[in-house]
């Protein structure tokens, strides 16, 4: 197995269970440990569901035996963390919303995703929030959606006219689909660009100076 694999492993390890382990510092150290020792059986008890699913035991032993090396630097590594793990969770809605929570001294707290409808930090956040500003009729929003190259003679009136006449129809069948595909739909992204199909369509974003955009869609 590729160096790749076991890396996919470590960092699931955010929410996996561990007996001995009170935090994640100790979780770390733990894993680290048992990688650096060829513990291939304890390293891989502290995995995730999901880590496990994609691995079987026999895989991850001969991964950890056929790459030594690579495991004592990734061990090594795990072992000394550069800054204090941060844990959070995602919760999802039944319409696709996603909510960002942050442990904090023992205590869940809301992200402060969670206050931004129209974020563009991730291209679901902003598949979400330009459904949302199509949804609400705000096309001084929806323009924030629009990359730089394609922004030349558009303004909210001329969205307005269009989306609200005769492109309206196409608008809303789009915005339907969208809805019913984000709660379960998977983006492909590489570098700056990413993918969602929805329906019988697709959605292409691209991202700007750290915000993402809707380039186009079909």
């Amino acid at each position: 197995m590729s160096r790749a694999i076991l890396l996919a492993a470590c960092i699931a390890l955010a929410g996996c269970p561990a007996p001995k382990a009170e935090d994640p510092q100790s979780i770390l150290r733990s894993y680290s440990h048992a990688l650096e020792e060829g513990r291939a059986e304890d390293a891989y008890r502290m995995l995730s569901e999901e880590a496990r699913r994609g691995i079987s035991l026999e895989a991850f032993r001969r991964m950890v035996k056929d790459n030594p090396e690579e495991v004592r630097e990734i061990a090594k590594a795990l072992a000394r963390p550069t800054a204090t793990p941060v844990v959070t969770a995602t919760v999802t809605s039944s319409n696709g919303q996603e909510l960002q929570l942050v442990l904090e001294n023992g205590k869940w707290r809301v992200e402060a995703t969670a206050i931004d409808l129209y974020a563009q930090d991730t291209p679901r956040h902003a598949i979400q929030g330009f459904v949302r500003a199509v949804e609400r009729k705000r096309y001084d929003v929806v323009l924030k959606f629009v990359p730089d190259s394609h922004k030349e003679g558009l303004d909210p009136s001329k969205l307005k006219t269009a989306w609200e006449g005769h492109d309206k129809e196409e608008i809303e069948q789009v915005v339907s689909s969208l809805k019913q595909a984000l709660p379960t739909a998977s983006i492909e992204e590489t570098g700056d660009r990413a993918t969602m199909a929805y329906g019988a369509g697709t959605m292409q974003l691209v991202r700007e100076r750290g915000l993402w955009k809707i380039e186009d869609f079909d």
